[in-house]
């Protein structure tokens, strides 16, 4: 499978969300195939309105890595996209395919369905930190094209309190490596 370019990035950021459903995340010797995302852009939960002085990284950039630290505990990986305004994909959730056993020691669990299930886990598996922040796509972190079109489902958001009506979350149907909240 080829690797995503940065003109894969450049779209809107909702197209590429969904688009980025069945691709693989590769950090390493770890590799996960992407099972849910959401998508970030002017709204009123983004952090280009609400941490503005923080994340000129989506207002400025595409096709670039945004990890942001929540909750005093946990990191969260986002590509930026949309190269006319600001935009992020979260990566909520992954399948682990490669480096499980390196996956399964950071995480230190033995279940494979919970080793990425979540954007705080995801990051965790795959020794994602604040210093792959600000990094090119295919530096640090690679991503490879989807070999088929999964099933994608769509829902409200997780976990956030403004524009919680936009249905920009988006999961491959069925998935047992999708995070909690399922629909």
């Amino acid at each position: 499978m080829p690797f995503l370019t940065t003109d894969f990035f450049s779209r809107d950021t909702i197209t590429v969300a969904r688009d980025l459903i069945g691709t693989r995340v590769v950090v390493g010797k770890c590799e996960a195939r992407i099972v849910e995302t959401e998508a970030y852009t002017t709204d009123a939960a983004s952090h280009a309105v609400t941490r503005r002085h923080q994340s000129v990284i989506m207002q400025e950039t595409f096709g670039h890595v945004y990890v942001y630290f929540i909750y005093g505990m946990y990191y969260c990986l986002n590509f930026t996209a949309d190269q006319h305004g600001p935009g992020a994909v979260l990566i909520r959730a992954a399948e682990p395919l490669a480096g499980i056993d390196l996956m399964r020691a950071r995480r230190k669990t033995d279940r494979v369905h919970q080793l990425a299930s979540g954007p705080g886990k995801l990051c965790q598996a795959l020794g994602i930190d604040l210093s792959f922040n600000h990094k090119r796509i295919g530096v640090q972190i690679k991503v490879k094209a989807r070999e088929s079109e999964p099933v994608i489902t769509t829902s409200t958001r997780v976990g956030i309190s403004q524009a919680v009506d936009l249905h920009w979350r988006f999961f491959e149907r069925g998935s047992p490596f999708v995070s909690a909240r399922r629909v």
